[in-house]
């Protein structure tokens, strides 16, 4: 697509969607006590499936999971950021959870995990160390070289936790 080009959609963009979602279901999940990680759509024009990832201190219940799974659905039944079927899905963020947020970057201080990036940072786009927190929009990580490399937030595409025994 070129830029300055809008092509019209007889549906909306997943991250339009993903961000009407949020915008329904944070509030929920906040007066619950829990926090959503993250919200993900996927769909074609006649069915979909929206994900919702929580998380808590101590951990995510079955039962957080079917609380507001009932209550954000009948949210979503009122607002109806999607205008066909989908499936309503809300779990926990695993093991292996994805840090999304600078907050879990600081939580997950002295844990191991696995960064991605869009651009080089200290000649390297994968990153596997510890965690060292956020200091002024970048993440610390002491990578496997024993070094400490800041990544700028900004160029993180994907990071994840590792699973540690």
């Amino acid at each position: 697509m070129e830029v300055g080009v809008q092509v019209p959609s007889a549906r909306p963009e997943r991250s339009d969607v993903e961000a009407r979602v949020a915008r329904v279901a944070e509030p929920i999940a906040a007066g619950m006590g829990l926090s959503l990680v993250k919200v993900h759509y996927q769909g074609t024009r006649t069915q979909g499936a929206l994900r919702l990832t929580i998380d808590k201190p101590g951990g995510v219940t079955l039962d957080d999971c079917t609380r507001l799974s009932r209550a954000v659905g009948h949210a979503l039944d009122v607002e109806e950021p999607i205008d066909h079927r989908y499936a309503l899905e809300v779990s926990s963020p695993g093991l292996d959870r994805p840090l999304t947020r600078p907050d879990d970057y600081r939580r997950f201080a002295g844990r191991s995990a696995k960064v991605v990036l869009k651009e080089p940072v200290d000649g390297q786009k994968y990153f596997k160390g510890r965690l060292g927190g956020v200091d002024a929009g970048y993440v610390l990580i002491e990578g496997e070289d024993r070094r400490t490399h800041r990544v700028p937030l900004g160029v993180i595409t994907r990071a994840n936790l590792e699973v540690e025994f």
